[in-house]
């Protein structure tokens, strides 16, 4: 079997609400590197009210906002929470940046305003601080031979893993989620969140194939390896980031 006999469907969660600072850049960089090897993808954007078939939906993603489009997407969310919940379990691929990676823990907690419940699809929550963290950030991801994950984070939550749920990456430059333990974004199964935007999986493409060949291989029930892509751009926005903070 060819590539081309292989897709995966994303769904994209509530794009109209959480899609700041490009994170609408994540779905082309998954759907071109699907593309150019001949794998088809099926792009479907989950707005407020729609019921997800868990079984329906390889990858989902989530960005981020500002706080009052998280109020409306941790009310979508929260109507969705168990089957979002059944898909985790079947390795159904997620990400989430910045407030869609808050709305996977359990709470996000702002200032002076009410709690905003997650979806607890990681073991973790948020509180706002005091400071806003901004700049490039790099630091070593395990799940990729320990390469290197660059990217922007403009933050001022506050976030905490617990128990299974494990850092993305150990932060070398920047901030990551709370400023303190040198820890970014979280993993459990196959659910990932970070506080990284601009946009991340572009300039990452070791890190974004990881995320097509979890993909596949939720929907194959196996090790679909990936033709060799030339990453040369990619690559050349990689390093600029990391030399530039």
């Amino acid at each position: 079997m060819s590539q081309i006999d292989f897709s995966i469907t994303i769904a994209h969660l509530y794009p109209e609400l959480l899609n700041i600072y490009g994170d609408l850049g994540n779905i082309s960089a998954i759907k071109n590197r699907c593309l150019w090897r001949g794998i088809n993808v099926n792009v479907v954007e989950i707005k407020s009210g729609f019921r997800i078939n868990p079984d329906e939906f390889d990858l989902y993603f989530i960005g981020g906002g500002q706080d009052k489009q998280q109020i409306e997407a941790s009310i979508e969310l929260l109507k969705n929470k168990e089957r979002l919940h059944k898909a985790m379990e079947s390795d159904a691929v997620f990400l989430g940046i910045c407030g869609g990676y808050q709305l996977l823990g359990h709470y996000y907690q702002p200032k002076n305003a009410d709690r905003l419940d997650g979806i607890g699809l990681l073991n973790a929550y948020t509180v706002a601080g005091n400071k806003r963290f901004i700049g490039n950030i790099t630091g070593k991801c395990p799940y990729i031979d320990n390469s290197t994950i660059t990217g922007f984070e403009n933050h001022s939550g506050l976030t905490f893993l617990k128990g299974d749920t494990k850092p993305l990456m150990k932060v070398v430059k920047g901030y990551g989620n709370n400023g303190k333990d040198k820890t970014e974004g979280a993993r459990y199964k196959n659910v990932f969140g970070t506080y990284l935007h601009g946009s991340l999986l572009p300039k990452n493409p070791k890190f974004c194939d990881y995320l097509i060949s979890l993909a596949l291989k939720r929907k194959y029930k196996c090790e679909i390896p990936l033709s060799e892509l030339n990453d040369e751009i990619e690559e050349k926005a990689h390093n600029f980031c990391i030399k530039h903070k």
